[in-house]
């Protein structure tokens, strides 16, 4: 009868080794795989990200030259300096480029804006002329060398000449803008330029 146990206490003891074997050796190793996977998915999701920052930062390296015109072009246009009598200078000239006499022109104080960081001087004109006159006025405004917009515009009916063509009396509004953060109300006092 001891001979018929041993097989079976043989077959437990493989049993219990096999258990252990399971339980200290495979197990761990099973952990070890899955936290392998999970930083495998890390990195890769990371490789990923790099790899699209890396395509950015190319994109932008092989477009600086064209990125650096748009931003002298835009230096251009919005002046470090307020510099209202060169803006008025270029209001009156696209008057008389454009046949539209103006009647009057006047610019307000220059007005800081702390979200953009520009300066807006905010000029208001007004004039009589024809349909056509006013039309390429306020086209070269939109296309003065300087960033300028119209932001409100009044026509009336005025006189008629002496030709029978009826003319309009026109208001407007127009911004302009200045990167001098020292010019107007809000604004810190001081030149703006280097030294």
């Amino acid at each position: 009868m001891g001979n018929q146990r041993a097989p079976l206490f043989a077959i437990i003891g493989a049993v219990v080794v096999a258990v252990l074997l399971v339980v200290f050796l495979v197990l761990p190793e099973m952990g070890k795989v899955s936290k392998a996977k999970e930083d495998l998915a890390a990195a890769q999701a990371k490789e990923q990200t790099l790899n699209v920052q890396r395509n950015a930062l190319q994109d932008t390296q092989a477009n600086a030259a064209e990125n650096r015109k748009i931003i002298n072009q835009v230096h251009n246009k919005i002046p470090p300096t307020a510099d209202e009598a060169g803006l008025l200078l270029l209001v009156q000239g696209a008057a008389l480029d454009s046949g539209f006499p103006l009647i009057n022109i006047g610019p307000s104080t220059p007005t800081f804006d702390d979200t953009t960081g520009l300066s807006t001087i905010t000029l208001s004109v007004s004039g009589t002329g024809t349909y056509s006159d006013v039309t390429a006025f306020t086209y070269r405004i939109e296309t003065l060398p300087r960033a300028a917009k119209i932001t409100s515009l009044t026509l009336s009916p005025g006189e008629t000449t002496s030709t029978g063509s009826p003319l309009l009396a026109m208001s407007a509004t127009i911004d302009a803008y200045t990167s001098d953060t020292s010019a107007g109300p809000g604004s810190d006092p001081g030149s703006t330029e280097a030294p």
